[in-house]
């Protein structure tokens, strides 16, 4: 086993709160918090808009462990949203509903949003899956980020599950992605050599007033300011438990191994600001259904082969952690069934519906499933 294996690890994942009647997405979170708080702790939590919730998990060692908690913390949330008449529903955007602007919550941190970001908070209601890997030392994490940059597309595309906004089809896989990239401080993070590099380029962040806080860089890989690791934050939040849990295998996986070349000195790969912009969007466009930007040769390749690659790349650090049967067995399923975005367009198209798409979501995101050992056989469709 090498050194990186067996990290601790941990997601957040976001949610909407949808009306059963109408399937819209509504502004009720409050109440299911309520309801969910007594049971949950602080492993529940309110969001930036009032049609967010966002769950959490302790560290975890292992797949099995992950998955448990997800699936009891997905399941106790959507007993709170019954018990106050409400659904939840994980999807990286909205399928119904008058969300823009979106309702956000108050409070002078909000307060100072409003006053930074303006127009952008009118979006925001959008939901994302973090993915925590346990790194204590920051400069470590920073050079693990160096290396994660040329995956982040991949990943994307892996997780789109964001087709509609606004009552509407956008042809994106991942809607998500281009809303949040918006943003002054979203994306891809910039190539760090050093603490000193990335504290002097968030002061200049402060300087220019494009953060309220440290809360507020949005970087899509960035190192945690209140826990010890390494946070991810590329994917639209998954439709199960399974697909957020191998994510997040697939994840650690990918930090196991960069800190492998970090500790040999290998500060990792420049890839420019420019040549991710394109590749975030071909992957955002298309997610596993098109065609990715191959980073090296900058020539277009279908998504599943680029996503068969990465996860070649890593086969040691899956063996290791013993996840590599349950990964290679998610990206079967995941070319076979479709990304999130597809099923949620296969949902639509049966009838001719968008709410069908909310009906496939609401029984999918938490389904009557008995906490147990993490089965890859189970299909994502």
């Amino acid at each position: 086993m090498s050194i990186s294996s067996g990290l601790r690890f941990g997601v957040e994942e976001e949610f909407l709160v949808v009306d059963p009647e109408t399937r819209a997405v509504v502004p009720e979170a409050a109440a299911v918090l309520d309801a969910a708080k007594p049971v949950m702790g602080d492993r529940v939590g309110g969001e930036i808009t009032k049609t967010q919730l966002e769950t959490r998990t302790e560290p975890c060692a292992t797949v099995d462990d992950l998955y448990k908690q997800l699936v009891e913390g997905r399941g106790q949330l959507a007993e709170a949203a019954a018990s106050a008449g409400l659904r939840v529903i994980a999807a990286g955007t909205p399928v119904l509903g008058d969300v823009v602007p979106a309702p956000v919550t108050e409070g002078p941190r909000q307060d100072r949003g409003n006053a930074t970001f303006r127009g952008l908070h009118d979006d925001l209601t959008i939901c994302a899956l973090h993915v925590h890997v346990e790194i204590p030392e920051k400069e470590r994490a920073l050079l693990v980020g160096n290396h994660l940059r040329p995956h982040l597309p991949v990943l994307m595309a892996l997780a789109s599950n964001s087709p509609f906004w606004a009552e509407r089809d956008t042809g994106y896989a991942s809607w998500r992605t281009m809303i949040w990239n918006r943003w002054p401080v979203a994306g891809p993070p910039p190539f760090f050599t050093s603490v000193v590099d990335y504290q002097q380029t968030v002061a200049t962040l402060h300087e220019v007033g494009a953060v309220v806080d440290v809360g507020t860089i949005f970087w899509d890989v960035r190192p945690s300011e209140h826990v010890p690791t390494l946070e991810i934050r590329v994917a639209d939040v998954p439709i199960t438990a399974e697909e957020s849990t191998l994510l997040a295998a697939l994840i650690r996986a990918l930090v196991a191994d960069a800190l492998v070349k970090v500790d040999a000195g290998d500060p990792g790969p420049r890839i420019t600001a420019e040549t991710l912009r394109l590749a975030y969007w071909r992957a955002a466009r298309d997610g596993m259904s098109g065609h990715g930007v191959d980073l090296e040769t900058g020539r277009l390749l279908p998504a599943p082969e680029l996503a068969q690659r990465l996860l070649e790349s890593v086969r040691p650090a899956l063996s290791d952690n013993g996840d590599l049967e349950h990964v290679t067995e998610w990206l079967r399923q995941v070319v076979r069934d479709g990304d999130g975005a597809t099923r949620q367009r296969r949902a639509v198209s049966a009838n001719g519906s968008m709410a069908d798409a909310v009906d496939y979501l609401v029984t999918h995101t938490a389904p009557q499933v008995v906490p147990g050992v993490f089965r890859a056989e189970q299909s994502t469709a």
